[in-house]
């Protein structure tokens, strides 16, 4: 029996591509496997059956009950021909069908049934405030904060800085740091920050919703800018909690020419025993750096007078314009 000897570099050639396939397939094995890992950690857990869902059950041989709407009751259970009650919350569309199928076995030689919800209305919740699309909800599966609002239609441009959660104490407390109970006893209530959850700046806080939460938005404080501006009005403060006097004056798009800078005032109000304060602000300190620029609160009038000498002013460079514009067309 002849033998061949191969060159020692084919061999070590061979064996590195040997080497080489087993990394690959190892490599390969290890990708699958945290895929299905990953699948199955974030595959979405099957609906629950609760009171006041409505269901539609198909059964051959079982006319009595098949195709009919039926809604399960306050205490959970279904009332149905042939089968009498029977206890259908807390299970799922699945463990629903094998217990209709094993009850029907009485009646029927070849027991099928098939389960499909028709509406619903056992997992509610309230969404209010300043969204888009305020309103009950049904969570048919398990969904963040951020999903519930997006489902409400996003926030409205006047929605506040923070989002308000109320939850029954029967399902505990609510998982947040600042969570209190109410002064009844009934409720958990927290607050969380709509950018720490839209920015996904503390994403802790995107915490799962409940049946039964009611979540409100509240609408934003408002700062409002009158006067010798571009674009007067209200401005919200949204994910801002504070506005200073210039900030202001660029939201509404800066200051006419005719703005009296030295004679801005702040216009604040009190509780109605206290009155009104009013703050003198001179404006064009600020605007060259000679002054600290002031903090707004919410709620504060920033009016910007107009000076009678640059609107007589104005009004002679206008009236000068339009003489030029006759002159020049009269030349024509």
């Amino acid at each position: 029996m002849l033998r061949i000897l191969m060159p020692r570099s084919v061999r070590r050639d061979r064996d590195g591509i040997r080497r080489r396939r087993r990394l690959i397939t190892m490599a390969v094995l290890g990708c699958l496997a945290a895929c299905a890992l990953r699948a199955a950690t974030v595959a979405p857990a099957p609906y629950v059956l609760g009171p006041d869902d409505e269901i539609t059950i198909r059964a051959m041989d079982a006319s009595e009950i098949s195709d009919k709407p039926f809604t399960i009751d306050s205490s959970g259970a279904l009332n149905l021909p042939m089968l009498g009650r029977v206890q259908a919350g807390g299970l799922t569309v699945a463990q629903l069908e094998a217990a209709l199928a094993a009850r029907l076995k009485e009646f029927v030689w070849d027991a099928r049934v098939a389960v499909t919800v028709s509406q619903y209305l056992s997992k509610p919740i309230s969404v209010i405030g300043a969204v888009n699309t305020p309103g009950v909800q049904q969570l048919r599966t398990r969904k963040t904060l951020v999903e519930v609002l997006s489902l409400a239609g996003g926030l409205r441009p006047d929605a506040g800085s923070k989002v308000t959660i109320q939850r029954q104490i029967e399902r505990g407390p609510i998982p947040l740091p600042n969570a209190k109970t109410d002064p009844t006893g009934r409720f958990s209530l927290a607050e969380v920050s709509v950018h720490a959850i839209m920015e996904n700046a503390h994403p802790e806080e995107n915490i799962l919703v409940e049946p039964n939460d009611v979540i409100s938005v509240p609408r934003a404080d408002m700062v409002y800018v009158v006067g010798e501006v571009k674009r007067a009005g209200g401005f919200p403060l949204n994910e801002r909690e504070q506005l200073s006097v210039l900030q202001a004056v660029s939201l509404a798009e800066g200051l006419q020419p005719t703005a009296a800078q030295t004679e801005v005032q702040i216009l604040r109000s009190h509780p109605p025993a206290a009155g009104r304060e009013e703050i003198a602000v001179n404006l064009k300190r600020i605007l060259t750096g000679k002054a600290s620029d002031v903090m707004l609160e919410p709620n504060d009038i920033l009016f910007i007078p107009g000076s009678t000498g640059k609107k007589a002013a104005v009004r002679g460079i206008e009236a000068a314009i339009q003489l030029g514009t006759g002159v020049l067309i009269w030349r024509r």
